[in-house]
């Protein structure tokens, strides 16, 4: 059986229908051709993290941070490294609580940074505190959803 999964291209925000099997080939979006991974987290407004939380059926971890944050900031570069490891059977996006803050607060966000993973529309697992990439990877992978 080869399962489709609907993935949201980090470029254009468009829906792409991809067969699992197809994941470690580097696919592209349909619609800008752009690659549907890149190794890398995505910045997100509040659109854009409900249009990955509920159309994404791979996993999504998403970092709740804040420009200002001194832990948040030395946690990016390890979550920049954890993005090339977990892609593509994670999607990692990035939510700065300081211009999005009815997203923090929806999600009852109390400190920061916090990384909550989300699978098929609900939160499956949430840790406040900065992670190295090791630490990151092993949380994530711990939680039983990661699509690989």
């Amino acid at each position: 059986m080869n399962e489709s999964l609907y993935l949201v291209c980090p470029n254009c925000d468009a829906i792409n229908r991809i067969p699992r099997s197809r994941l470690k080939e580097a696919p592209g979006c349909g619609k800008c051709h752009a690659p549907l991974f890149n190794g890398k987290p995505r910045a997100v407004n509040a659109a854009g993290f409900r249009r990955h939380i509920e159309r994404d059926d791979i996993p999504v971890l998403v970092d709740f941070w804040a420009p200002w944050c001194g832990p948040c900031k030395m946690m990016a570069p390890a979550y920049q490294l954890a993005a090339a490891q977990l892609e593509p059977g994670v999607r990692l996006l990035k939510v700065d609580t300081e211009a999005e803050p009815q997203l923090g607060a929806s999600f009852n966000i109390r400190s920061i940074p916090t990384l909550a993973l989300f699978h098929r529309g609900s939160e499956v697992a949430r840790q406040a505190g900065a992670m190295g990439t090791a630490d990151i990877l092993r949380w994530v992978n711990s939680q039983a959803v990661t699509s690989r």
